[in-house]
């Protein structure tokens, strides 16, 4: 054992959560729930300052991803979930539906493709929508045909993650801001959490047999700094930035507006706030050369409201000139190159990597937020 960490210095609880985004939250407070102590470590000095305060707030219905695969799974049955938390526990939240569109002939076949993969994912309210019927419902809206899906909807999710927060302490759980974590390394049975000391400050550690990385941004990282873990589990961080612009006055729309999804997200779509208010985003840029979370630029480029308007202007022609402004940027923490395949979530368990009581969570993007609460069920089941 390190001199650094004497044995009586250690602190020891039932299980340590890295990370205090809205799945490190969520997690927590399923462990917490099942009479384990639990502790939720964050780097930042607030709840979900990372990944989960930089999203579009959608509930997704799970009509994208590929059959059989984890974003399927887990988006399907997080946002019955999530529907069902909001209601009970007063999180503001809208099932307002969304509209996917094709807005050229070219398009039809694979917004075909994509209902007949909704059904095969078990989204069954998929509803197929002539040009006609879709402007019907939305009439600033041109396209050659849409699906309808009644049960996208939108969350608050700073609330949501205050919810989860006040349900992962009721239950005896605990979240410790301002405290970033360097490594995992083995101690006897357990897994000793070494927290990065401030200058001048005497380092901790913290030991548990249960550990999560759920450190979203940083995970690929801890991943590295994880003794034992063998390299085909460490995936190399894709940072993808996303950019979005909001709309300065009232959109004619209800409904959420979604183009055909692009390589590495789901377009500049229209998604409407709590209060009605209109943005648009995220766009696509990959970010070649940053190695370190901590370097990433979140300044939205205002001249990117250019191309923004043009891709708007294919379903919502009537754009009004000058009405978008640049307003707020998330990073994608993919672990696959621009020229692959997006990849799958990789939750991996001790069946996955042969290590005890360690659960890590890679390359949750989208759906992540969705899949929250579906996410929480399968790594406390992974840790039984």
């Amino acid at each position: 054992m390190s001199e650094l960490w004497p044995e009586a210095a250690l602190d020891r609880v039932d299980a340590v959560v890295v990370g205090a985004g809205v799945l490190g939250l969520a997690v927590g407070r399923a462990l917490a729930q099942r009479g384990l102590e639990t502790l939720v470590l964050e780097r930042a000095g607030q709840i979900g300052s990372g990944i989960s305060s930089r999203s579009s707030e959608v509930i997704h219905a799970g009509l994208y991803y590929p059959s059989g695969s984890l974003k399927a799974e887990l988006c399907v049955r997080g946002r019955e979930l999530l529907y069902d938390f909001c209601a009970s526990h007063a999180v503001p939240h809208r099932r307002c539906g969304k509209l996917l569109v094709a807005t050229e002939p070219a398009q039809l076949p694979a917004l075909q493709a994509l209902a007949e993969q909704a059904r095969r994912n078990g989204v069954d309210d998929v509803q197929a929508l002539s040009a006609a019927q879709a402007r019907a419902l939305e009439p600033a809206l041109r396209c050659e045909a849409a699906l309808l899906s009644p049960s996208t909807g939108i969350v608050d999710s700073h609330a949501l993650m205050l919810a989860l927060q006040g349900e992962l302490e009721a239950a005896g759980g605990c979240v410790a801001l301002g405290s970033p974590v360097r490594a995992l390394r083995r101690q006897g049975e357990l897994w000793r959490v070494e927290l990065q000391a401030e200058a001048g400050a005497e380092p901790y550690a913290v030991l548990s047999p249960r550990v999560v990385n759920a450190a979203g941004l940083w995970a690929p990282a801890l991943a590295r700094a994880t003794e034992g873990l063998a390299a085909r589990h460490q995936p190399a961080p894709r940072y993808c930035k996303g950019s979005y612009f909001s709309l300065s006055g009232r959109a004619p729309f209800s409904h959420l507006i979604y183009p055909m999804p692009q390589a590495a997200g789901l377009g500049v779509h229209l998604t409407l706030d709590l209060g009605g208010q209109a943005r648009f985003g995220p766009d696509v840029e990959w970010l070649d050369g940053v190695s370190d979370p901590d370097a990433l630029d979140y300044r939205v480029d205002p001249a990117r409201g250019v191309r923004f308007a043009a891709e708007v202007r294919r379903y919502w022609p009537d754009l009004p000139e000058g009405r978008l402004q640049a307003d707020y940027a998330g990073v994608r923490p993919k672990i696959s190159a621009p020229s692959e395949p997006a990849a799958d979530f990789r939750i991996e368990g001790p069946a996955e990597h042969g290590l005890p009581g360690l659960v890590q969570l890679l390359g949750l993007e989208s759906p992540g937020l969705t899949s929250c609460l579906a996410v929480a069920e399968r790594v406390s089941a992974l840790l039984d």
